[in-house]
This record gives C-alpha cells, structure tokens and sequence, in this order.
C-alpha cells in the first residue's frame, strides 16, 4: 500500500537567482579559527529588477538562504530602454571601476563575469561594459555595476538630451496662503 504525500504546490518564483561567489572565511580566536562560508547572490526578473545579496553562515546552504533574502531586500529598478541603458554610466566602489555603454539592437552581452550575470539577470540583452579596476574581487566589482545601474536616469525629449528631474519647492505652514498671486506651477523648478 503506497501512502501519498500530501505536497503543496508553491507558486514559481519570479525572480531568477544565481550564487556568484562562494568563499571560506576565518576568523583567528583565542580558541583556534573559526570557519564560515560567505556566499553573494545576485537575483533578478529579467524585466527591470536585480539585487545582490552578501552573508556568511555556518555552513553553505545557510549563508544562501541569508545572502538570498538580503538580495531580495537590496532589489533596484533599472531603466530598459530597447533592451539597453539608457545613457553611458560610470562607477567606482572600493578598487572596482566600471564603466557600462548602450548598444545598438542585436549587438548582445559585451559583457564579462559579473557584469554579464547581472545584466542578464536585470534583463538586459544589448550593452557594452569594461571592468576598469585592477581588482578581480567579485563582491566589489558586482557592487560598483549595481551602484553604477543605480545612476541611470531616463532622459526627456523637453530637455533636449539632458536627464532632468523636476523637484518641488517645499513650502512651510506660515507661508500656506502668501502665494495666490503666482501662475500655477509656480512652486516648481526644472533642474538638468
């Protein structure tokens, strides 16, 4: 007689990961070592959404489980314009710099290591990128992208090629009625 298992279906996930490194670490006591495992996690929907996890735990599977939780906290919302950046960007964490460049459609991923993964992961399928530091250090060259696709802004047709944001003029409680004499819009200035 074959009992069956009662197995709940999870829903699937939306968001792709993918373990990028996977290092031993120690720290020196007055015991002895001790050991850990750190494990970085990129993840993403390939539609716009990446983050990138860090965490160490006793053994492999725990420090995954922690980096990819952290991963799902750190996610960012990137700008795809026809399945490429919208503006060339630059960025530099720790001995890390990198540079990102758009690139015509049909170009592909010009793209390697941990750039590739996680414009992949991000959804981006034309783009051109440089590893400009001398570190080959993934956790910091992997920050340096996400810091770098954290600047990218879409650009307006208004303002003639330059990226500008419009930011409001907060105004205090005591100058609530002063200004019925202002055009609409008034409390607005446009920056580039």
């Amino acid at each position: 007689m074959i009992r069956g298992r009662n197995t709940i279906e999870r829903p699937k996930d939306e968001f792709e990961s993918k373990l990028l490194d996977l290092a031993r670490v120690t720290r020196v006591t007055a015991g002895g070592k001790r050991l850990r495992f750190r494990a970085v996690i990129i993840i993403g929907n390939k539609q716009g959404k990446v983050g990138v996890g860090v965490s160490k735990g006793l053994d492999v599977a725990q420090a995954v489980e922690k980096a990819t939780r952290l991963a799902r906290k750190n996610l960012i919302e990137i700008p795809i314009v026809e399945n490429t950046i919208p503006h060339e960007i630059h960025a530099k964490f720790g001995a890390a710099d990198v540079i990102l460049k758009p690139q015509r459609r049909g170009r592909g991923l010009v793209a390697g290591g941990v750039v590739r993964v996680i414009c992949s992961l991000a959804g981006i399928k034309n783009i051109s990128s440089k590893i400009l530091g001398r570190t080959g250090n993934k956790l910091n060259n992997a920050q340096a992208v996400i810091k770098a696709l954290k600047k990218l802004k879409l650009r307006d047709n208004a303002s003639y090629g330059a990226a500008s944001t419009i930011k409001p003029i907060h105004k205090s409680s005591e100058s609530e009625g002063k200004d019925e004499g202002k055009p609409e819009g008034a409390n607005f200035i446009a920056r580039s």
